[in-house]
């Protein structure tokens, strides 16, 4: 490209230059040769000016200087030099200024010019003055080699403004060139960087934002493989547990509950699936998309599936359901697995009684799951994925809590460190009253 930019810039100056100089180096020959010829009639006009008409009878003539290394004389009408300097015998440009007109021409090597003497309405001789035309052509030869040097300066100029342009023009799109060939080579993080120029700019600020989508893209697809591993491990293995406990099960009572207890448990594997699923979309189904569930079945449900696994640990469970509003429904089903990752994270990480409460702030609902364990990382890095403080797990399910608790409109922080308190904020609404005046989604 640079070449190109260079190329035809210099073909730009070098039209313009010729179109330009042609023209002027003509208008300097013409004008240097009209200056000398003007200057050969004003010396033979101040010459026939000091003519005497009786120099035919012998008085002497005066004539001025001739011009600069030229000559200047006086003729009478037999064609015969009386004064001053120049050819014996009148030319063909004496002969014409005798019939009363001023010639101006060429004589051998010479600029002429011839001025008639008149008196008495006769014409009495001729006044004729030249020059060597080589001194003017000499002239006109050193105007025009200072015209090529400038000619050449010109083209000098350009060509080197022409580079500069040039690589001005080229670095920005070798420099999107480099990171585009990063982005092949597998580095998402390459940006191309602003430039001075408004249309490169465009360009570059169209490829790093297709490569910002593609980026989104395919987080939303790690993402997606990361959460579904992370969140189908734990009910795939309580139904491995729950299904070898009914293997050992000999009563056809007790075997019945264990098999309804594996069923309860693949239910929720599959609402796992489909809030995975939810998420992995680039912004999540629309709010109206997500079924509403009442606020006290929420936390009964998570009440009845953490219970037990607590139990088996040797901790209690206590969920206070007194300021659980009757009247408000949440989004039921990401609600619910954003308390149980906060469940199994208190099960895993925490220690002593944990307490799930819930507290109603008017517009939203603010979910609280504490245990009686300390926080020591920054409350920043909890939610980073991949980031586990004590190195035990994948660091991915409070990061997963945290996007679905963005997807819904809402907010997951760390509230206190000691003890360890997690808050779920989250946008609530009252439920609708229906024709029959029950509420929507009580049961």
């Amino acid at each position: 490209m640079r070449q190109r930019v260079v190329r035809v810039a210099l073909t730009a100056a070098l039209v313009a230059v010729v179109l330009l100089a042609v023209p002027l180096a003509l208008a300097i020959r013409s004008s240097l040769y009209a200056d000398q010829r003007d200057t050969l009639e004003r010396a033979a006009l101040s010459g026939a000016i000091r003519v005497n008409p009786d120099y035919m009878t012998g008085d002497p003539v005066e004539l001025p200087a001739p011009p600069a290394g030229g000559r200047l004389g006086l003729y009478d009408p037999q064609l015969r030099l009386r004064a001053g300097s120049g050819p014996l015998t009148g030319d063909v440009a004496v002969r014409r200024a005798l019939g009363a007109e001023v010639v101006r021409g060429r004589s051998g090597g010479d600029l002429v010019v011839t001025v008639p003497v008149s008196h008495a309405e006769q014409v009495i001789g001729v006044v004729r003055a030249s020059s060597p035309s080589a001194a003017v052509r000499d002239r006109v030869l050193a105007m025009w080699a200072v015209l090529a040097g400038a000619c050449v300066l010109a083209l000098t100029v350009a060509v080197l403004i022409a580079r500069r342009q040039a690589r001005r023009l080229a670095a920005p799109l070798e420099d999107l060139s480099r990171h585009s060939r990063a982005v092949t080579a597998g580095d998402l993080g390459a940006r191309a960087a602003p430039s001075s120029i408004a249309e490169i700019d465009q360009v570059a600020h169209a490829h790093n934002e297709m490569l910002q989508s593609l980026t989104e893209l395919l987080r939303h697809e790690r993402d997606f493989t990361a959460n579904a591993s992370h969140q189908l491990r734990t009910p795939l293995t309580g139904l491995q547990l729950t299904l070898e406990a009914g293997l050992e099960q000999s009563d056809e009572g007790r075997l019945r509950g264990v098999l309804e207890a594996a069923l309860a448990t693949t239910r929720r594997l599959h609402t796992t699936v489909e809030e995975v699923l939810r998420l992995s979309r680039s912004h999540g189904l629309p709010r109206s998309a997500v079924p509403d569930t009442p606020v006290p079945r929420v936390l009964h449900e998570a009440e009845e599936r953490w219970h037990g696994p607590l139990a088996r640990d040797g901790r209690r469970l206590e969920c206070d359901l007194r300021d659980a509003p009757g009247d408000v429904h949440v989004p039921g089903t990401p609600v619910a697995e954003i308390l149980g990752i906060l469940l199994d994270n208190a099960s895993v990480h925490g220690r002593g009684t944990v307490r799930l409460g819930v507290r109603d702030l008017d517009n939203a609902l603010a979910f609280d799951v504490s245990d009686e364990g300390t926080v020591h990382d920054e409350a920043a890095r909890l939610f980073d994925r991949g980031h586990s403080g004590n190195g035990t797990g994948t660091g991915i399910g409070l990061a997963l809590a945290r996007d679905l608790a963005v997807s819904l409109g809402g907010r997951l922080s760390l509230s206190s460190s000691h003890p360890a308190t997690f808050t779920l904020l989250v946008p609530a609404r009252q439920a609708e009253t229906t024709h029959n005046g029950g509420t929507e989604g009580d049961g």
